[in-house]
């Protein structure tokens, strides 16, 4: 009795055993959505894993406030989502408009001065909805109640900007928000002198009872002050920045505001789709079933690359909101107090260009961060072939490399370099002072740049390697013809040649590194048998590898093909690879570096 006693206790342990604790690892009893990459990206643990593997160095993305994470519920239509009795009408949809032969010629000219077609987007009501272009699941997400959420304050910067595309944007925003979630719309009028800007704007926007806001620069302010200027007006907890020819899609804004009202200190920037300049038409930009992140070239050229695989795996869902290293700029959300935190945009920064990466590089290194938010998409218009300018006409040629520079100085510590490798001509440039931007750095004691490049974008060189010292750069002019390398056009896959040295750098700019990659801009040169050709710089498989097949002898000053066994010759007129001859004058370069 006494051993068939202990017999059913052992029976009863082991049963209990493998019901609580060995069924649940293989059938997920307690939750069926999780894994274990599913417990590391949940509040519960808050980042546990990846904080110890960084010794608590990496940002918290669920902050002080995880009890308001969006939560999915399979098969139930989340809290904020629309429903939408059906439209018709010219662009519904996001369906392009085709027009009439006889009004091409009228498009064109609109395209010219505004950079669209503006005879096609007139056509289109005000209050067309585009197609929904969210991963499917997005519907399924319930975010926090209102009361939970920080009001938006949308600022929207425009100059000359075409009526409808205009007006088009701010029907969207407001159509496509929660009310009770939108604070205002600013309308930032950057010195416009189109008439339909002027009156015709201030009556329009009075059917918006107040809503809508307007206010006017005195001078041409650029892009980034002006932004500053209507974050400063914005009575919202939270700025939303869109440019002023976008379109949302349905429940765009709840998703963003989530994201900020768990941690503050996010950037989040909503998935941008693209709208076409020649007939509307909406389309998403990516392929589906991928995930991307915003980095960039050493030449700060905005790049994309997927999402690495460990990030991959941190989501319990696709459609979970990310990380990114930096984004392309003209559209996100972020908190009012922390973004004036962080000293607004670099006041040092001016019209537009680097705005994205000064952001992006400190929130991050300053304890923030940027997260892409596949739930949120907003459609824009990228210009077409616009001839109108919008520039300040007193405004500074090399603006944008200034900005640049301003960005690596403040930001980048040793890294800079690698900057000033890829852009040689701009190292004397006068970037300002920078003083105030170091003390905010210092102030809130902010991560130097291999922390970031180690942490957040340290699958970036996998792309895009530090690149390799010049061995010489500039101006490449033969001995003999005194004509110098130029690109003159060349499209890829085409030959290079000569032309008369005009010391503008331009076309005439050329690099040639240690590792003999032979490269103008982002574009590389190559030989192909008898002549020189221009291709892109990644491989088949978008990787960068920055070494090439010029050897330059600063003696004999002959440019040579190690895969041709050849040396780089003019006639004056033509480009070509011919037997080397150390003694012909036409094999001979010399190399002069220019600055602007």
């Amino acid at each position: 009795m006494v051993r068939l006693r202990y017999s059913s206790i052992a029976k009863l342990v082991a049963l209990f055993f493998v019901v609580f604790f060995i069924l649940p690892s293989f059938f997920n009893l307690y939750d069926s959505s999780t894994d274990i990459s599913d417990f590391n990206d949940h509040p519960r643990n808050i980042d546990h894993k990846r904080l110890v593997e960084n010794n608590g160095q990496l940002p918290n993305r669920y902050g002080e406030n995880p009890e308001n994470i969006a939560i999915f519920k399979e098969g139930v239509l989340g809290n904020y989502e629309p429903v939408l009795e059906p439209r018709t009408g010219p662009g519904e949809g996001g369906v392009g408009v085709n027009l009439a032969p006889e009004e091409k010629s009228a498009a064109e000219r609109t395209v010219r001065e505004f950079g669209f077609n503006m005879v096609a987007s007139d056509k289109i009501s005000l209050d067309r909805r585009i197609k929904d272009t969210r991963p499917a699941e997005c519907k399924y997400w319930h975010y926090p109640e209102s009361s939970k959420l920080p009001k938006a304050s949308v600022v929207i910067v425009f100059v000359n900007e075409g009526w409808s595309t205009l007006m088009r944007t701010v029907h969207s925003v407001i159509n496509t928000s929660p009310p009770e979630l939108l604070a205002d719309i600013i309308l930032v009028d950057d010195y416009s002198n189109k008439e339909h800007l002027k009156e015709k704007l201030e009556t329009y926007i009075t059917r918006f009872n107040g809503k809508v806001k307007l206010t006017r620069t005195t001078k041409r302010e650029g892009l980034v002050r002006a932004r500053v200027i209507g974050a400063e007006m914005a009575s919202g907890d939270v700025i939303v920045i869109l440019d002023a020819h976008c379109e949302c899609v349905a429940n765009w804004l709840p998703p963003l505001l989530t994201r900020i009202a768990v941690n503050r200190k996010i950037v989040a920037v909503p998935i941008v789709d693209k709208i076409s300049w020649q007939n509307l038409e909406h389309k998403s930009v990516y392929r589906e079933n991928m995930r991307y992140i915003g980095v960039f070239e050493w030449g700060f050229l905005y790049k994309e690359m997927a999402l690495p695989p460990f990030e991959e795996k941190t989501g319990k869902k696709f459609s979970d909101p990310y990380g990114s290293p930096t984004h392309a700029g003209g559209l996100l959300a972020i908190d009012k107090k922390w973004f004036f935190e962080l000293g607004g945009y670099d006041p040092g920064i001016k019209i537009w260009g680097g705005e994205q990466y000064e952001l992006s590089f400190k929130v991050w290194q300053c304890g923030g961060m940027v997260e892409w938010v596949p739930c949120s998409h907003v459609a824009h218009i990228y210009r077409g072939p616009r001839t109108e300018s919008v520039h300040p006409p007193d405004g500074n040629p090399h603006q944008t490399s200034i900005n640049h520079m301003r960005l690596a100085e403040t930001w980048m510590d040793e890294y800079k370099e690698y900057y000033y490798i890829r852009e040689p001509q701009i190292k004397r440039l006068d970037f300002g002072d920078i003083s105030e931007q170091l003390a905010i750095r210092e102030k809130l004691q902010c991560k130097s740049f291999k922390w970031f490049m180690e942490n957040i974008a340290y699958d970036l060189p996998k792309k895009f390697p530090l690149p390799p010292k010049n061995k010489v750069w500039g101006e490449c002019q033969n001995v003999q013809h005194k004509v110098c390398l130029d690109v003159r056009g060349a499209g890829f896959g085409q030959p290079i040649g000569v032309s008369g040295c005009h010391h503008q750098l331009g076309n005439q700019l050329f690099r040639l590194n240690v590792e003999g990659e032979l490269s103008s801009g982002e574009h590389c040169f190559v030989s192909d048998r008898s002549i020189v050709k221009k291709k892109f710089c990644l491989n088949y498989e978008g990787v960068w590898n920055p070494t090439g097949e010029w050897q330059y002898d600063l003696d004999k000053k002959t440019i040579k093909s190690s895969k041709e066994k050849t040396c780089l010759t003019t006639d004056g007129s033509n480009l070509k690879l011919e037997e080397c001859d150390d003694s012909n004058l036409s094999q001979k370069w010399d190399w002069k570096e220019i600055y602007y």
